[in-house]
Order: structure tokens, then sequence, then C-alpha cells
């Protein structure tokens, strides 16, 4: 039987006198249902003047008790969950009812994720299929006003089933000569504990099959548990089909529907009518060497006009994929059940089909393609000054890659960009210039984090590991893309009409204390009162370059921040210090771009093929949410990917030592990443010595109970690979190094002490003694 929801509360009468209360305050805060500001909160109470830097004090020390929860410039009540809620059936509770939790959910921030009592009857709107456990769905929740603990928080009923799969087991089968097999799981946490699975169990499963199994019950209190074969889900004979695990585990959808592939086979190029001719004009694309679809084209020039000395003129050009993928059709439903394309080592899983992403829509060089563009002018400054968008037929005039544009410009062009130079690529490179000067007084967070890739041989396995160098010609197009980005949003607003923002939150209360606690021990102090901006954290990085805690730094402001997402409320960019941003300049490979495309098409009349009428906020806070949680599944598999083939290029080097840095610190034990590599291992806690190690969260160190040795999260260490997974893409290393020297860590409740109670001796055991000489040094070098 349904619960009884919670009644709105009623809100406190404004006295008019002083602050209120903070009971009043929580209460007023429910109310709102997320929506409430400080700025309505103030004018609720009637708080003036003086007044409102108390009440923002107070805001904030909710936020720090976690009375209320923060998105953005809104407050919340603790524990809420959006209207809409993306979320996984996860079981029954006694009477049968079934129980969701939310998709994502900040443990280390909110404490456990709150329960969802999924309502079935009939009332209401019906999903198109039964929800059942295991499956993926968006629902609309409300908080329950009456619940026990530990049961449901909310209710709600299903909108839309995302993904049907029940719980299973999915893994490599390894054939035995009698018929019968084992099965290794491909989940990390399963490693090394294989199933058995009997010759009729098998299904004609062959050795190096990928299958889904279903557990069987046993009356054996001995042997291996067992299984059997539900599905054979492809071959792993080789390597190069690793991604064949990812794609299955994370349910991406790889094959597409025979009516979207018809649908791109019927597609005919885009005509010219409605579009503005600019094919004479050089827009050129420059990407990475290996890409097979182009989304985007530039051109700059210097701006003429007597009004804007040394002005520039920037137009970016995107490939108009909305005059191939109409709302409602085929490739468009397939096109966000995927979200976005998935870019694997050896593979891409696409967002659309070939003939849609590699040829009608990829601005190939010398070829017409219809593109929606913006014009951008700009000030010698580097300040925007206007802005228009068009929708064209282009002709790209040439394709090239970043190292090839880049040579170019450092004075050894080839064949191809000799003749670009002046015309193309020096009018590229000076309103960069322009724009970096802007970009730099914005100050967007400037995280130093180097990114590996995996070169790989023929047969699909790794030949090395590189670091590809950060080159002007990436930041050049990572600029121009923003600035792009931004003008879709502006041009939006302004004609009020609905999108899809790209919005990143800034760093919650409790991250930023856990971060004020480890910069202490580096005697580095994070100012406490005011808004935190991108450029305190990029501060406190500058301070640290070139220091062997940079690495430990920029690890730990990374992990501080919070995960960007799509949703049609706008509460800013942190990280790039914007105030409004949406993704417009990769349609292509993103559900959210086309959305945005739509949209302007729809607000500045661009043709009839742009965002329906119908479509609200709350439509578009839906797709926000499964485009997010498709964003993260991508990430998660493209991570685990190379997590296995990094296992397999180590499997026959069991038994080296490798440098790394601890790149995580928990009470089990340690995460190391090798240099060489990026290969991330572990490190048992039971394996580093004698002595038993408690875990100080504030610190990110494991400390010696008895010998204060301590390892913390950045350190240097060397490390003996003992053990590689290649399937589950786990590998497990033995300490070589030896810890830190410090004061012993107590031993309280369950063998720990509290964090808050071992950052003292955390802190001395963090660095070694320095003399009073060493410190000035460095502290006139922060100063810098």
């Amino acid at each position: 039987m349904p619960r009884k929801p919670r009644p709105l509360a009623t809100a406190p009468k404004p006295t008019g006198h002083g602050l209120p209360s903070r009971d009043d305050l929580v209460a007023f805060i429910a109310q709102e249902g997320g929506k409430a500001g400080k700025r309505e909160i103030a004018r609720a109470f009637q708080v003036k003047g003086s007044d409102r830097v108390e009440l923002k004090r107070m805001l904030a020390e909710l936020e720090r008790e976690g009375a209320v929860d923060r998105r953005g410039k809104r407050l919340g009540q603790a524990g809420h969950l959006p209207h809409v809620t993306l979320a996984d059936i996860v079981g029954r509770d006694p009477d049968g009812e079934l129980i969701a939790q939310p998709a994502e959910w900040d443990e280390d921030h909110s404490g456990s994720a709150p329960k969802i009592l999924v309502l079935t009857s009939s009332r209401g709107r019906k999903p198109d299929v039964a929800p059942g456990v295991g499956d993926r769905a968006l629902i609309r929740v409300e908080p329950l006003d009456e619940f026990e603990s530990g049961g449901p928080t909310h209710q709600g009923r299903v909108i839309k089933i995302l993904s049907k799969q029940a719980a299973r087991v999915i893994g490599v089968f390894r054939a035995l000569p009698d018929g019968s097999g084992r099965l290794a799981p491909v989940d990390k946490r399963n490693a090394g504990r294989e199933l058995q699975i009997a010759a009729e169990d098998a299904d004609g499963a062959k050795d190096g099959d990928l299958i889904a199994a279903d557990l069987l019950k046993s009356r054996k209190h001995y042997g291996l548990p067992s299984a059997r074969v539900r599905e054979k889900l492809g071959s792993l004979t080789t390597e190069k089909a690793v991604s064949l695990i990812a794609i299955h585990v994370h349910a991406i959808p790889h094959v597409f529907s025979r009516e979207a592939l018809a649908e791109a086979e019927a597609a005919k190029p885009a005509a010219m009518k409605g579009r503005e001719d600019w094919r004479k004009l050089p827009l050129v694309t420059i990407d990475p060497p290996d890409a097979k679809d182009h989304d985007d084209a530039v051109h700059a020039e210097p701006d003429h006009s007597p009004d804007n000395p040394g002005g520039h003129v920037v137009t970016v050009a995107i490939a108009d994929v909305a005059s191939y993928v109409r709302p409602g059709s085929a490739l468009d439903r397939e096109a966000l059940d995927r979200g976005n394309s998935v870019y694997f080592p050896d593979r891409v899983v696409p967002m659309l089909p070939e003939r849609i992403s590699n040829n009608l829509c990829s601005l190939r060089e010398g070829e017409s393609r219809p593109a929606l563009a913006v014009r951008m002018i700009f000030d010698r400054d580097g300040r925007k000054l206007r802005q228009s968008f068009h929708r064209v037929m282009m002709h790209s005039a040439a394709k090239l890659s970043y190292a090839q544009a880049q040579s170019a410009i450092d004075g050894a062009p080839d064949d191809a960009t000799g003749p670009l130079l002046e015309p193309i690529l020096k009018p590229l490179w000076a309103a960069y210039a322009a724009l970096k000067a802007a970009r730099d007084g914005r100050g967007p967070l400037d995280l130093d984090l180097p990114e590996r890739k995996l070169v790989l041989k023929a047969d699909g396995t790794v030949d090395r590991v590189v670091i590809p160098p950060r080159l002007d010609a990436h930041r050049l197009i990572e600029e121009f893309m923003i600035q792009a980005n931004v003008a879709a949003a502006e041009a939006l607003e302004a004609k009020r009409t609905p999108l899809v923002y790209r919005v990143h939150d800034a760093p919650s209360l409790e991250k930023l204390e856990a971060l004020r606690e480890l910069l202490k021990t580096l005697d580095i102090e994070l100012p406490k009162s005011g808004n935190l901006r991108p450029a305190h954290f990029n501060r406190i990085l500058a301070r640290v370059d070139g220091q062997d805690s940079a690495s430990l730094v920029n690890e730990v402001v990374l992990r501080t921040q919070a995960q960007a997402e799509y949703t049609a409320e706008n509460y800013g960019h942190f990280g790039l210090n914007l105030r409004r941003y949406a993704h417009f300049t990769s349609p292509i490979r993103r559900y959210a771009d086309l959305i945005v495309h739509r949209a302007l098409i729809r607000a500045l009349d661009l043709g009839s093929d742009g965002l329906p009428e119908s479509a609200t906020v709350e439509q578009l806070n839906e797709i926000g949410a499964r485009i997010s949680a498709s964003e993260r599944r991508a990430m998660a598999a493209e991570r685990e990917t190379v997590d296995r083939l990094i296992a397999h290029f180590l499997f026959d080097r069991v038994g080296a030592s490798f440098t790394g840095r601890i790149a995580g610190v928990t009470r089990s034990g340690l995460f190391v990443k090798l240099d060489e590599t990026g290969a991330d291992g572990f490190v048992p806690a039971s394996t580093l010595g004698s002595d038993y190690y408690a875990h100080d969260e504030a610190a990110r160190a494991l400390i010696g109970t008895r010998t204060g040795e301590s390892y913390r999260l950045g350190d240097h260490v060397d490390v003996k690979l003992v053990e590689a997974a290649p399937v589950a893409g786990a590998l497990r290393f033995e300490m070589l190094s030896e810890g830190r020297p410090g004061k012993p860590a107590g031993r309280g409740k369950r063998g720990l002490r509290r964090a808050s109670a071992t950052s003292a001796a955390s802190k001395s055991a963090s660095r070694p003694a320095r003399s009073k000489a060493a410190k000035a040094k460095n502290a006139k070098k922060g100063r810098r």
C-alpha cells in the first residue's frame, strides 16, 4: 500500500526582525523543494544589510552539518532526490513491493543511498514494460512523510524503463577436456574466484568465449560454486576483442536496430535550400591523426571594422546532424539510448551509424557538408563583442592533425600546411593568443594530469604506453569550442528557449574540509571565508609546481571536484568558471549537442527540424538524467578496458619491480599507479609488514599503530608485481619501499583511531623535518 507523501512544510512567517532560527531555515528549504537560494531565503525572511553575512554563515553551517544539501546556488533538504531520478531497482521489501536506489550517489558525501518505494498500480502514467528487479529506470519521486528507520524515504512511479537486465555473472569460459569448464569472472572484486560449469550446463561454449551465466544452488558445502551458461556473448580468443567485456558488462548498446540502419541508408545529402553558401570560406578541421569523423571546423581573420582595432572574427562550424536525425525517428531513439559514442583503444561504439557519422555529417576535406556555424567577434583582449548563428553549406579547405598544424606554426610546414600558413593558420593562432589572455584572466581550473594513450599492435595487444604532448594546437581548438558552447547557451537564454546545459557544481563543504586538512600537512592554507573559485585552487597548484607533492595535490584537488552533468536547470560550470555553458560542438558523438542544435534551429527560425514546441523543461531534465548516466557508463567501460589491456601487457612481467605513486588509500590497502604505464594495482594492508596499519582518512594515509610508519597518498614507492588477472584487469603488488617515519597511530574502536584524532600524528609523519632555512626558502618560492 502506498505510503503517505510528505506534505509541504508550512512556511515560517517572516517577522522582519532579526534572523530566522535554524529550524525555520530548514523548514523553509524543505518546503521549497530544492529551489531556494540565498537570495530567495533572504527575501522570504526580510534579511537585509549586514545580516546577510550572518545568514550566509548560518547556511554554510547547515550544509557543513549535513542538514541541507547544495546544488549550484540552490539549497535542498538533506538526502533530497531530484524530482526525476535515474535509479536501479535493487530488490523487494517484506510486502513484495519493489525497492529502488539512485544509480549515482556519493556515499562519502551524503551517507547511504536513500531507498525509493516503486509504485506499480495502474494509476498515473504507465511505463511501456512492467518494472522488475535489476532494471534501470527513470522514476518520478516524492519524499515520504512517515517512514521506518532503514526503510524507503521516498516513493515514485516509473516514467520509463531504460534497461531490463536480471542479475547475472559475466566471465570468460575456460574449457576442460571432459566438456565442462570454469568461468573466470570479469569483475575485479571477484578476480580469482572461479565458478564451475558442468558439461550439460555449458550450452556449447568454447574456450575463450565471453559468457553470461546463472548461479546454481548447490547442496554441497565444498568445492567451487556452480553456474549454467545462459548466453554466449562473443569470443575472446584474441585480446583484440577485450573491449567486448566492457560492452556487455555495462550493457552498452552496440548493434543498431534495422529501422535505424534503414533510415541511415535512405538518407540523402542535405540540400542548399534554406542555407547560406559558405563554401568559399577556408574553414579547416584539426583533429587527431586517426579521427574518422570530423565534428568541427574553424576559421579566424582580423576584424577590419574601424570600431574594433586589433580584434578578431572567429568562426566555428559544426556538423549539422539535426538535418539527418529528426526528433522521434528510429535514429533519434537509438542515439538517445546510447547517449554518446564510446571510445575503446581497439574500437569505437558510435552513437550514430557510420553512414551518418563518418559520411554524410563528417566535415570531409573538399566536400560540401551542411553545418550550423557561429561567428564571434572578439576585441584585441579576447572579450567577445557579439555573435551570430548561421545554417550553412561549407567546404573544408584542409584536414589537419594537431601535430601537423603545430609543426607549421613552429616553423616546419609540410606540403599540406605550407600554403595554409599565412592565410589560415597564423590568423588562427593570433585569435587564440587574444582568447588565451581572456581565459587566463577568467581563471578556469588548471590541473596538470597527463593522459596516457595505449598504442596497440596489429593483433590488438599493447605495444607501448605513451603520454602525447599537450600542444597549443590542442588548446586552440579547446578554447574555440568553449567559446562556441558559451555562445550557444547565451543565444538560447536570450530567446528563452529550453535547453540542456552542461553544468559543474562547486565542491561540497565536506570535500573542501578534507582537502583543507590535507593541505595543512603541506603548510598550505585553503581559505575558509568567501566563495572559493577555481583561481584559489590554481594558486595552490602553482605553489607546488615542480615539487614532490605536485602529483598528490593535483590528484586530490581533482577528487575534490564535483561531477559534471547535463540538466535543463542551469547552475553554472565551476571548473571553467562560466555562468552558462552548453555542449554544442560534437553532435556526431554526443546527444546533448544534438538537443542544443535543435533548440537553436527552433529559437532562431533556421528550419522545420528543430526542437519540438511541445518539449518541456521536465522532459529535457529526463533526457539530461539519461545522458549523464550514459556518459558515466562510457567512462567506466573505457577505463576498465584500458585496465584489462595493461594487465595483459604486464602478465609476463610478474615478479618484476616498478616505480609508482600511491593513488588511493583505503582501510584495506593501497592503490599504486605505475609511472611506466599508468596501470593501477593494489597492495593489501595485510602485506605491508608486521605492524597493524590504521586508516587516517583526513591525512589520506595508512599509519602503523606500533611503529608509526606511514604510507600516504602521493608517496613515490617501489613495488613488485605478484599477480596479474588480465580478464578482470586486476594487478596485485607487494610493497618494496619503507614507509615514512612518524609517531604511532593509536587504536580506538574496531582497531582504528578516528581520522580527527590521528590527523596530528599523520601530519608529523607525512614529511621529514625541515630546517628553518628550508622552510623559509619554500615559503618564498610559494609567494612568487
